[in-house]
Order: structure tokens, then sequence, then C-alpha cells
């Protein structure tokens, strides 16, 4: 008995975390549909972009329905083990071994389609560099995303600043945007070169690259909580009414 009440507690408090987790997965979803201000935004512009990379763009609406889904999952979870009701604890244990299962083969397509997706974002590099010369400094809502993406990463271009070799703004003003130049002086061709502040598709690997163990551990110990909570579902499952 007194197992079971503290089962029923741990099951509260880890949903409770859930349902909390899912509503500010919701709120970052509907943030990221309504603000695109991210290298996302550049992938709208390219016409030939890879199929798989532009799906991207969609990442928004991906977040909301994770965040809806695990705010459901938190809230049957809660209300299943408070009030000891089957259908709750029963629909809880589902969501969570569909999830489970989804994120097993997600994975396995990531392993199987990585050097696909490589080669995809080489074929990408020329369509970016093309948009970039013909687009920065001429369509605001273009350079507006490529400045807080460069901002953000702290990047220049694509590959490096020779990506806005020939564009509107370098054209006009015969500068590069700020973020090609760390220093506080003018940003012109002989200071972007100088400083070599690195591309933003080699920034953004480094960034994956570096934290790729915290992501390993963090999936690690998503999936064993997602096996304890089946586990313990099914427990009280099992209890109920004894």
């Amino acid at each position: 008995m007194c197992c079971a009440g503290f089962l029923k507690i741990m099951m509260f408090i880890f949903n409770g975390l859930i349902f909390l987790a899912g509503g500010v997965i919701l709120g970052v979803g509907i943030w990221v549909t309504v603000d695109k201000s991210s290298l996302l935004g550049v992938l709208e512009g390219i016409k030939d972009a890879p199929p798989e990379l532009a799906q991207l763009a969609n990442v928004g609406y991906l977040l909301i329905a994770v965040g809806a889904v695990l705010a459901v999952m938190g809230f049957l979870g809660c209300c299943g083990a408070i009030t000891e009701n089957k259908c709750m604890l029963l629909t809880f244990f589902i969501i969570v071994l569909i999830i489970f299962i989804a994120e097993v083969a997600g994975a396995i397509v990531v392993l199987v389609f990585k050097p696909l997706a490589n080669e995809a974002l080489q074929k990408l590099n020329q369509e970016v560099v093309d948009l970039i010369k013909k687009d920065y400094g001429k369509d605001d809502a273009f350079t507006t995303v490529m400045n807080e993406t460069m901002r953000q990463l702290t990047c220049c271009g694509y590959n490096n600043y020779t990506d806005f070799t020939g564009s509107p703004f370098e054209t006009a003003t015969s500068r590069y945007p700020e973020s090609c130049c760390r220093s506080n002086g003018t940003c012109i061709e002989r200071n972007a070169e100088a400083q070599g502040v690195p591309g933003c598709f080699n920034s953004l690997v480094q960034l994956l690259e570096d934290n790729a163990a915290v992501l390993g551990g963090v999936a690690i110990g998503i999936a064993a909580l997602e096996i304890a909570a089946m586990v313990v579902s099914m427990v009280l499952y099992k209890n109920v009414g004894k």
C-alpha cells in the first residue's frame, strides 16, 4: 500500500513536469511560427532547395504538435494517478509507447539517411550563396533574416564573407555586414578577410558537434524516463481497485 502511494506521488510529480514542459514547447512553437527570424527563413527564399530541407521551415508546427501531445500526456498521467482512473492510465501508457516507438524509428532513420542529408546540405550551398548575392541588401525580409542568423550564430554568410561580394549591399556601400568583422571598424573587404569569421553553415555544424554528447545523454535519459513511466502506469493500472 505504501509502495502504491509512493508510485502515485512520483507519477503525479513526473507528469506535472511533462505537462509544464509541454506548455513551454507549445509556447515556443507558437513563437517560432509567428516570428521566423532565423536561418529557417532563408529556406523559404530558395526555389530549388531539397524538399527534405525545405520542410525544416515547418519546425514551428512540429513544436506545437509535440507540445500539445506532451501537455495532454501529462494531464492524463496526473489525473489518472490521482483519481486511479484505468482509462486515463491506459491512454497514458499507449501515448508514451507510441512516442517511444516513434523516437526509436526516428533514430534509425537519422542513422540510415545521414549521408544523404550531408549531400543535400552540400547541394544547398550554391543556392544559398546565389540568394545572398541576389537579395541581400535589396530584399528587407531576407536581409533581416540573414542579419539575425549571423548575429545569433556569430558567423558571416553561408561559407564566409565572400558570399556577399557582388550583392546589392556590397555593390552600393562597398562594405560587408558588421557580423563579418569582429572589430568596431568599418567592415570593408580587407577587414573582413583579416577577421576570418566562419560561415553560418560551419558554425551550425560545429554547434551540433560540440553538443552531440549532451544531446545523446538527454535522449537516453528521456528514453529511460519513458520506460519508467510505462512501467509505473501499468503497476498503478493493475493495482486499481485493490
